[in-house]
């Protein structure tokens, strides 16, 4: 029996496998075209026999200078790391006791708030950005100054509030199938409930709370319609990469403009690398576990 289905077992990993490499070719071969034309300077785009795939004739480092000072690259870096940082920390903060209490406790309206963060899974926060700013707006008429629009801290406050339901979601489906002997044990030993969670039941929630870093990381870094919409002056990264590539297509720098996107690029490709293979261990543990 075990003969006749090796062939089949055969076909199947090779087909696995053929389809796995053609997907890292198809995210490889395109970043690493961009790393290198970021290089490149104009007279390498424009004219009959350039070569879009040869490699940079001179390692043109200008093209980042000009996109860190003339466009400000810099600083809308800056402010990204800041607002993305602080919705991270925020959403944990708010996210992981309120998944905890709503997956392991039963009391009186559990059910219903479970629905209301269910629902809230369903509201594309893109098309209520426009009440957002205008009470932002009226809030800062009250004030008499401006202090909600403009604001990194309340652009924070709003992405992690937006992408609470999901988190919540997340996070307490992992929850639910934790073993409740770990918490009894703990009980035993005179744990309160927030020193479990805190000791024991986040601990082993660790993959779970990497992928919705993950997640939520890969939202706030490229998220474009609210800053746009709320921010001036401090403006993220994506507000930053249209203004470059808006004044770089007119004047035909098109080495600027690559550049601008390995700046964009980058902080995710590291971020990704340095959690992939703390997911991939806290997934391959749970699964021993269970």
């Amino acid at each position: 029996m075990n003969k006749h289905k090796k062939p089949g077992n055969i076909v199947s990993k090779v087909v696995i496998y053929i389809a796995l490499i053609v997907l890292a070719i198809s995210i490889i071969v395109p970043v690493a075209w961009v790393f290198m034309a970021s290089f490149k300077q104009n007279s390498e785009f424009i004219g009959e026999g350039t070569n879009p795939w040869a490699l940079p004739k001179k390692w043109f480092v200008q093209n980042y200078q000009v996109a860190f000072q003339d466009a400000q690259m810099g600083e809308f870096l800056f402010n990204t790391i800041v607002v993305t940082v602080l919705s991270l920390i925020l959403i944990l903060v708010i996210a992981l006791p309120a998944a905890y209490v709503l997956s392991r406790f039963k009391f009186r309206g559990n059910k219903i708030l479970n629905i209301i963060f269910m629902a809230g899974l369903f509201i594309n926060v893109n098309y209520i950005v426009v009440p957002i700013f205008l009470m932002l707006s009226d809030w800062d008429t009250a004030l008499g100054f401006q202090f909600f629009l403009d604001n990194r801290f309340i652009l924070a406050l709003i992405y992690a509030s937006c992408h609470l339901p999901f988190t919540i979601y997340l996070l307490s489906s992992y929850f639910k199938t934790l073993p409740r002997g770990f918490e009894e044990a703990a009980y035993i030993d005179g744990c309160s409930y927030f020193k479990t969670m805190v000791k024991i039941m986040i601990p082993m929630a660790k993959p779970s709370i990497i992928t919705v870093l993950l997640f939520n990381f890969l939202t706030f870094w490229n998220e474009y319609i609210i800053a746009y919409t709320l921010m001036d002056e401090h403006g993220t990264l994506a507000m930053g990469l249209k203004n470059l590539m808006a004044v770089e297509r007119t004047a035909t720098n098109y080495g600027i403009m690559y550049a601008g996107l390995v700046i964009v690029m980058l902080p995710v490709l590291i971020f990704y690398i340095c959690v992939q293979k703390r997911l991939t261990e806290g997934m391959t543990l749970g699964g021993l576990k269970g």
